[in-house]
C-alpha cells in the first residue's frame, strides 16, 4: 500500500495560464502515486493462482472479478476526492459522518497496511533479482534485509528525487506493453502448465474463494485522495482533478496491465513457478526470452517495488509524526515520533517501520507470496470504513440512488474481507489494526479529545 502522495513542489499558486506546467506537475504526481498499485501486479496475479490450485483456465475469471472490484473502490474515492479535496481519505469521512473515534479505525487499519507494503514490496524486489540471477537464491533473507535497510537509509535524505518514482513507474509500463505485444504476437517459448488442474470442482465457488487473495491489487487506491493535500500551490477544484484524473489513470493501466498479463500467462501456458522465480518472471522470460528485454523487465519491476517501499517509509513515518503533534495536529503520540532530521525526516518514526518491516520479512522467509495472505486485510477494513460513511452522507443528503450504490460496494467490500479473513492467519492483520487503532484512541481520550483528529491524515501530507 502504498505511495501516499511523493511531490510536493514549491511555488507561486499555478493559474490558468500555466497549462503546461500543470501537466508536467500531473505526470510528476500521478505516475508517482499510482507505484504501489501498478507495483502489485508483480504479485497479484500468481497469489490468485496459487489460490486456485494452478487451475488457469479459472485465473482470468478470477482476476477480471478482482479488477471489477478495484473499479468500485476507485469509484469510492472519487467521491471522496469531490467532498475532501484538501485531503484526509477514509479517515477524514469516517470522522465527518461518525465522530472523531472512529477515524482511529482506518489510521490504524492504514499504519498496518504501510508496514506490509514495505515488506511485501522489499521481498518480492527480492525475488525479482533471484529470479534474474538464480545464485543469489540462498541468500533470500540477507537480500531482503539488506534492501530494506537501503531503502530506509534512502528515507533519511527526505523527498528529494521523488519525481524517479513517476519515471520508474513509467518505465515498467513501457517495458511490460513491449513484452505483451512480443508475447501475443511472436512468443520466445510456450510453457508447460495445464490450463485445468481440477475441471471436476465448483467454478464459481474456487472464483469466489480465490480472488480475496489477489485483492492486494487494490491496495494504494486511497493514495490520490490523500496525496492531494501536498499540492498546496493548487486550488480545490484542481486538486479534485489531479485526485480523480489519477484515479482513473491508475484503473486504466492497473487494471489494463492485470487483465493483458493475465490472459498471457493462460495463453501461453505459464503456472505457478518455481521456488526461484516468479510467474510474471515466467511470464516475461517466455515472451521475450532470455535476453535484455527479460532483463530490463525484471530490473524496472524490482525498481518499482522499491520505490512503493520508499513511499510507505516515507507515508508511514509522516502519518506518526503528525500524531506526535506536528503540522497542527492532536499530540496523540510521543514527540520523539515526531523528530527530524535537517530532511525533515522523523527518524525515529522510520526507525519504528524499519524493525517492524524487518520482522515480518524474516516471518516470511522473504517470501512475499507468504505476505499476500495479509496484505488486503487491513486495507479492506479502511475501504470498508470509508464506503460506509459515504453511504450515510449520501443518505443524509437525500441521495438513494447513490446511497444504494455505495452500500452495495460497502457490502462487496466486507465480503472480500470475511472470505480472507475465514483463511484464519489473516485474522492477525485485523487484531494488528484493531489493537492500533484502540491504542490510538486511548491515548486521544487521555490527551483530552483534542479536535482536528480527523483530518490528521491530510495534515501529515500537507506537511511532508
Amino acid at each position: 500500500m502504498s505511495l501516499r502522495g511523493q511531490v510536493r513542489p514549491a511555488g507561486a499558486p499555478l493559474g490558468a495560464s500555466c497549462g503546461p506546467r500543470r501537466s508536467v506537475l500531473f505526470f510528476a504526481f500521478a505516475f508517482a502515486v499510482i507505484a504501489d498499485p501498478v507495483s502489485s501486479v508483480a504479485y497479484a496475479i500468481e497469489a490468485a493462482l496459487r489460490a486456485l490450485d494452478g487451475d488457469l483456465a479459472l485465473l482470468l475469471p478470477t482476476m477480471s472479478l478482482v479488477v471489477g472490484l478495484v473499479v468500485v473502490v476507485t469509484a469510492n474515492y472519487w467521491q471522496l476526492v469531490r467532498r475532501f479535496p484538501k485531503g484526509g481519505g477514509a479517515a477524514a469521512a469516517a470522522g465527518r459522518a461518525f465522530g472523531p473515534r472512529w477515524t482511529f479505525l482506518p489510521i490504524g487499519a492504514l499504519v498496518v497496511d504501510f508496514v506490509l507494503t514495505i515488506g511485501i514490496s522489499i521481498s518480492a524486489a527480492s525475488s525479482a533479482v533471484i529470479a534474474l540471477f538464480p545464485e543469489l537464491a540462498g541468500a533470500r533473507i540477507p537480500l531482503a534485509l539488506g534492501l530494506l535497510v537501503l531503502v530506509a537509509g534512502l528515507t533519511w535524505f527526505g523527498h528529494g528525487g521523488r519525481l524517479l518514482f513517476a519515471v520508474m513507474t513509467v518505465l515498467f509500463v513501457v517495458v511490460s506493453v513491449v513484452v505483451l505485444v512480443l508475447g501475443f504476437v511472436s512468443p520466445h517459448e510456450m510453457g508447460h502448465a495445464a490450463s485445468s488442474t481440477d475441471p471436476g470442482r465448483s467454478a464459481v465457488l474456487a472464483v469466489v474463494l480465490a480472488f480475496p487473495v489477489a485483492m492486494a491489487l487494490a491496495t494504494g487506491v486511497e493514495a490520490p485522495s490523500t496525496a492531494i493535500a501536498q499540492l498546496g500551490q493548487l486550488d480545490d477544484n484542481h486538486r479534485r482533478r489531479f485526485g480523480r484524473g489519477t484515479l482513473a489513470l491508475l484503473v486504466v493501466i492497473v487494471g489494463g496491465l492485470t487483465i493483458a498479463l493475465t490472459a498471457l500467462a493462460v495463453r501461453l501456458h505459464v503456472g505457478i513457478p518455481d521456488a526461484d522465480s516468479t510467474q510474471i518472471a515466467d511470464i516475461a522470460h517466455a515472451a521475450a526470452g532470455p535476453g535484455w528485454l527479460y532483463g530490463a523487465f525484471q530490473l524496472t519491476s524490482s525498481l518499482l517495488l522499491l520505490a512503493a517501499a520508499s513511499s510507505s517509509f516515507q507515508a508511514g513515518p509522516g502519518l506518526l509524526k503528525a500524531l506526535a503533534g506536528t503540522a497542527g495536529a492532536p499530540g496523540v503520540l510521543p514527540p520523539v515520533l515526531g523528530r527530524t532530521n535537517k530532511h525533515h525526516t522523523p527518524y525515529w518514526s522510520v526507525v519504528v517501520y524499519l524493525a517492524a518491516a524487518a520482522v515480518i520479512i524474516v516471518a516470511a522467509a522473504g517470501q512475499e507470496q507468504k505476505l499476500v495472505l495479509f496484505y488486503a486485510v487491513a486495507v479492506f477494513v479502511s475501504f470498508l470504513v470509508g464506503l460506509l460513511a459515504m453511504t450515510s452522507f449520501a443518505r443524509t443528503e437525500k441521495k438513494p440512488a447513490l446511497a444504494w450504490v455505495n452500500a452495495l460496494a460497502a457490502a462487496a467490500v466486507a465480503f472480500t474481507l470475511a472470505v480472507n479473513l475465514l483463511r484464519g492467519w489473516p485474522l492477525l492483520s485485523l487484531a494488528a489494526t484493531l489493537l492500533i487503532a484502540g491504542g490510538l484512541y486511548a491515548r486521544w481520550v487521555r490527551a483530552g479529545r483534542p479536535t482536528g483528529i480527523e483530518d490528521v491524515e491530510g495534515r501529515s501530507e500537507s506537511a511532508a
